[in-house]
């Protein structure tokens, strides 16, 4: 049972997560460990993680749909596919070893925080689209919901790079689109740890808390301050990801 003093460090931690993950991804580097060190095995670590950052994701979500960044109407088709990807992915993932993915994601970071360093001008306006949003949905709602319900780090980071690249969003706007995706899969992913029993609810509510109220803050300074802002943030966390998998891997 968590004392009342390591609650109210669940819920800093969350907050300071929920306002990172809003503006860059990358909040699981913080809340995982901090639930590994209370003491929660493993599964159940994971299962109250997506129930604490799911309500991050869904105030940023929320902000950004207010604020009129993010309109759901255009999101139908991505939020089937990612949630039939995610579905998929978890059941492969207490079927399949995923060390193959934990070896390849790293590098694919790498690739994304370079290409993002050396394109210096990659979402700050928006651009013509390379694809139509129905297909371009069916492939990567398909393909990140199922990475993100089979394994997870650096969803956030594939969401943004593939919005700008493939649809042209600014990143501003990927951003915010991001959140409805990882909404989604985090939904479907923890309906899966509940069913499971994997899920501690009084933390994990004490820390959805945190995540609500610092994901509500981080969203407004993305809309407040845009892609200048969120670039050279998202930069370090892709790299932070990064360097957390690579160390996970190979220490």
């Amino acid at each position: 049972m968590a004392t009342y003093s390591l609650l109210g460090i669940l819920f800093i931690t969350a907050f300071v997560a929920g306002l990172i993950d809003s503006i860059a991804g990358g909040g699981g580097l913080i809340t995982i460990p901090v639930l590994l060190g209370c003491g929660l095995p493993p599964t159940e670590a994971l299962g109250t993680n997506k129930l604490q950052s799911s309500f991050g994701s869904g105030s940023a979500m929320l902000h950004f749909v207010r604020a009129g960044v993010v309109h759901l109407r255009d999101c139908r088709t991505g939020i089937l596919c990612t949630t039939v990807g995610a579905a998929v992915g978890v059941w492969a993932v207490q079927r399949i070893d995923p060390n193959l993915l934990r070896h390849l994601i790293p590098w694919l970071l790498v690739v994304i925080a370079a290409y993002t360093l050396f394109t210096p001008r990659l979402g700050f306006e928006d651009r013509a689209p390379h694809f139509p949003a129905g297909p371009f949905y069916l492939l990567v709602g398909l393909s990140i919901g199922f990475y993100d319900g089979f394994f997870g780090p650096g969803t956030g980071s594939f969401w943004v790079v593939a919005l700008m690249l493939g649809l042209g969003y600014n990143m501003t706007k990927a951003t915010g689109y991001t959140k409805v995706m990882n909404f989604t899969s985090n939904i479907v992913s923890l309906v899966l740890f509940l069913a499971a029993g994997q899920v501690r609810f009084r933390e994990g509510l004490v820390m959805g808390a945190g995540q609500f109220l610092g994901a509500r803050v981080g969203s407004k300074l993305v809309i407040r301050r845009g892609t200048g802002f969120i670039r050279p943030i998202f930069i370090v966390m892709v790299l932070a990801v990064t360097a957390r998998l690579l160390y996970l891997n190979y220490r």
